[in-house]
Formats: structure tokens, sequence, C-alpha cells
């Protein structure tokens, strides 16, 4: 058999994966993981017994908006690289846009603030916890992406593994949001940022060898 009779043979009933099967499958992987999450952060951390006065605060839903839109962002960036030949487009810039508007805000409340209170509002009093706690609520997330995404057989490994671990850190962070305890733009801007990028590196360490196909 010649080379091109065994190509053909071989592509002969393959079809592409339809971008309704691929929302499907992530859809059901980031179900599983969220509720792997809740369940992770109602057992060891518990939601945060003010939650209920916290809502009414502005400086809540700006924690929640600025992590609900980088899942966003994050959501079709995965999308994008999960399948071969898809484009990034304009995934850079929805991702930097709330990241830019959070650290503008962020600046802006420790130039009015006093010398005395930078510390209290960029340190708060679980700066040393909370990028670990948002990156152990990212693991069922990140598990059960890299599992789906092996699947879709991508071809920029690294970069579909960074792209799991960002998504799954994003989430990890809006769970942790019924827990955190700290409101203060600049606080949100490092530590909670720093604890989306912990499984993201993890993904692009690890992409190379558990998306390989």
């Amino acid at each position: 058999m010649r080379t091109d009779e065994l190509v053909n043979l071989l592509a002969t009933g393959v079809e592409p994966v339809r971008p309704s099967q691929v929302m499907r499958r992530h859809g059901a992987a980031l179900g599983l993981g969220l509720v792997g999450a809740i369940a992770l952060m109602a057992s060891l951390l518990g939601v945060r017994p003010d939650l209920a006065s916290a809502a009414l605060q502005p400086m809540f839903w700006v924690k929640v908006g600025f992590v609900a839109a980088l899942v966003g962002a994050a959501l079709l960036g995965v999308l994008r690289v999960s399948r071969p030949g898809r484009r990034l487009a304009g995934v850079p810039f929805a991702l930097a846009a709330p990241v830019v508007a959070i650290w503008a805000l962020a600046a802006l409340v420790l130039v009015r603030a006093g010398s005395g209170e930078r510390g209290q509002l960029f340190f708060g009093a679980t700066a040393d916890s909370c990028p670990l706690l948002i990156a152990l609520l990212s693991a069922p997330l990140f598990v059960a992406l890299m599992w789906v995404m092996r699947d879709l057989a991508p071809t920029r490994l690294r970069l579909a593994g960074a792209a799991a671990g960002f998504l799954a850190g994003a989430m990890g962070a809006l769970v942790y949001c019924l827990h955190c305890p700290e409101s203060a733009a600049p606080f949100i801007a490092f530590w909670s940022l720093l604890g989306m990028l912990i499984p993201t590196a993890l993904g692009a360490l690890l992409g190379p060898r558990l998306l390989r196909w």
C-alpha cells in the first residue's frame, strides 16, 4: 500500500469535533470541578459568617466582578486552545482589561490612603494564606479541565495547560469569595491574582506532559 493510500484510509470517516461538543465537554468538567471546589471550601474553610452583610458592600461585588470577568475571559481562551488551528484573537485583551482596572483602582486607593494604612490595605490579614487557598480550591477544576482538554487534542500544549490552570484558578478564586474576608482593592489586585497564577504556572509546567496525545 502506498503512503497516500494509507493516509486516505486513516482519514476516512474522521470528522472535526463540533464547537457545541467542545462546550458541552468543558461545561461538564467545570460543573464537576465546581462541585468539588465548593465541597472543599465548605469542609475546610466554611462560608464567612458575615456574608450577608458583606454582600451589601460595593467592594464585595467589585471583587466578585473582577474574578468573574477573568473566568469569562479564561473560558474563552480554553475553548480556543482546546482545538487545533484556533486563534486567541481578543482573549489577551479580555484577560488584561480587568487586571488593569483592578490595578488602577488599587493604585488610587493606596495614593489616597495614609502611610500607616497602606500596609493593611495591601497585606490585609490573610496574605500568607489567600493564594495557597485559592490554588487548593482550584485543584478539582484543574484536574477536570486537563482531563477533558487532553481528549480534544490541543497542539500548543504549554499554552493549553496554562489556560486550563488559569481558568481553574479564577473559578477557585470565585468560590473563595464566599469565605474570603478581604475586600481592599490592593489586596485583591495582588494576592487574589497570585492565587490564580499558581495553577496557571502548574498548568504551563505540566501541559506538555499531561496533554500529550
